[in-house]
């Protein structure tokens, strides 16, 4: 439990320690390594890990802990769904109250009984400071310059006072509907290529990514600050945004290291190269392969070397792997390293980094963006099968288990198999997959049904195992949609 100063007073190091981090490491890993995390967006290519009893995970991801408190949350984990109905009709705050040593373990809260905490502690943050309003004048038809010369000068602290938005040249006063008018028209101006801080990922052309290239604009790295800023003070406002990111964005917001799998939805084909590479013999290639990047940018083509020296050292069986971890640290968080530390600096100003990061990433996009209503008919109409028919027993499980989801599962599944919660404006059938629009689709998965299900979000992809009861299946997607990024080790 923290305290405003202690809040404050966190570092700035600190909190962008995690930016100068290496990647996770691959799977699967050596004896005595934290748990690999369940596959959300493919399918582990080596040696898959066995699957990980609930018992065994406990001890896994809290080898450290006392073993009163592992106990406790090996019991919180088995009777997780009791548990959060109590801390929902509970009046006393989770801190304050009987299961408090869950502050430090939210991984066992649901979501809204994590999003209830965390408004509870923004609350405490602020305890005794005067809220005041801050006049926000902007011209409708240059929102974002406007907003960033009134607010860029201001400190953290003033952000926190209540905007009241000013349209220039408009009569009106502000009680609320005209923030909420600001905020959606921002969403929408951040990502303006004119400014060129974010580009649309490849993998499924809808989330959107930092843009390397961002310098040619002279001004990114204080826009970048001030996005980091608006984004938080959205949350902070209990606004929602339209906005929609890659889920390695999200977990540089949470300071989760990224993995080798989260490229699969930024570059398809990069990743393809990547899991071929750890699957077959280097000589297989046929061409080699060295420690340096080919980066173009405005049409030059520059090598950068991934270690000292690289674009000299051949990558080999014996250092592949090392190869890998390289190279995705290079393109998911190098390459844009400036970027991040900007963004992060301002969001952190605002809400700090151990306060966002009791969720995960799929949680954070939720926070942000708000539940989807997702119209269940709309996409089974929209639905493609292969080695299923619409008939199939498991097929008609598998509706019948999605209408029987809450709101926040729904939209972790379509986080699941989409990578996104973003609901099609014009429904399912515009569904964008990385090659343009593609229908959601249930592949039949022939191996073992003690595994859970695993999605390919480039291809809105769901593989789903034959399994032989209807409860069977329910609890298994159940179990891949709610865990796919808490670190289980679900294959």
């Amino acid at each position: 439990l923290y305290s405003r100063r202690e809040y404050r007073l966190e570092s700035r190091e600190n909190q962008l320690a995690h930016i100068h981090q290496e990647i996770a490491p691959l799977s699967p890993l050596p004896a005595g390594s934290e748990p690999q995390t369940a596959a959300a967006t493919v399918t582990e290519p080596t040696n898959i890990l066995a699957p990980i009893s609930r018992e065994s995970s406990i001890f896994a991801i809290y080898p450290n802990l006392p073993s009163d408190t592992q106990k406790f949350l090996k019991f919180a984990e088995t009777h997780r769904t009791v548990l959060n109905q109590i801390l929902r009709q509970s009046t006393t705050p989770l801190a304050d109250g009987p299961f408090a040593v869950l502050v430090d373990h939210t991984r066992v809260l649901d979501f809204d009984v994590k999003r209830r905490y965390f408004r509870q502690e923004l609350e405490r943050m602020d305890d005794g400071a005067r809220r005041e309003d801050l006049a926000v004048h902007v011209r409708r038809e240059h929102v974002f310059e406007d907003s960033f010369r009134e607010l860029h000068r201001r400190t953290p602290e003033e952000w926190k006072n209540r905007f009241y938005i000013v349209f220039e040249g408009e009569e009106g006063q502000d009680a609320g509907g005209l923030l909420r008018e600001w905020y959606t028209i921002i969403s929408r101006e951040i990502f303006n290529p004119m400014y060129a801080l974010f580009t649309t990922s490849p993998g499924d052309r809808v989330t959107y990514m930092i843009n390397p290239s961002s310098h040619c604009n002279s001004n990114h790295l204080s826009y970048f600050k001030f996005v980091g800023r608006v984004i938080a003070k959205a949350v902070y406002d209990n606004k929602l945004l339209e906005c929609y990111f890659t889920r390695s964005f999200y977990k540089h917001i949470l300071g989760k290291l990224v993995k080798y799998t989260d490229m699969e939805s930024e570059d398809y084909s990069f990743y393809q190269g990547l899991v071929f590479l750890l699957d077959h013999g280097v000589n297989e290639l046929g061409y080699e392969l060295t420690f340096s990047v080919e980066v173009q940018e405005f049409g030059v083509t520059e090598i950068r070397d991934l270690k000292p020296n690289g674009r000299n050292i051949p990558v080999t069986e014996e250092n592949k792997h090392e190869y890998v971890r390289l190279v995705c640290q290079e393109k998911m968080t190098g390459a844009i390293r400036r970027q991040l530390n900007a963004f992060l600096e301002g969001f952190y100003e605002i809400i700090p980094k151990r306060l966002i990061s009791i969720f995960n990433e799929q949680e954070l996009e939720l926070l942000i963006s708000g539940l989807p209503n997702i119209d269940i008919d709309d996409l089974k109409s929209n639905t493609e099968y292969h080695k299923y028919q619409h008939n199939s027993l498991q097929i008609q499980w598998f509706w019948r288990a999605l209408r029987s989801f809450d709101q926040a599962d729904r939209a972790k599944f379509l986080q699941f198999v989409t990578g996104t919660s973003k609901v099609p404006l014009q429904g399912f059938s515009a569904l964008e997959g990385m090659n343009g629009t593609q229908k959601f689709q249930i592949h039949r998965d022939d191996r073992s049904t003690d595994r859970l299900p695993s999605a390919h979000t480039c291809f809105n992809q769901l593989d789903l195992p034959a399994y032989e009861t209807f409860d069977k299946l329910r609890s298994m997607l159940l179990k891949a949609v709610q865990e796919c990024s808490e670190g289980f080790g679900f294959a």
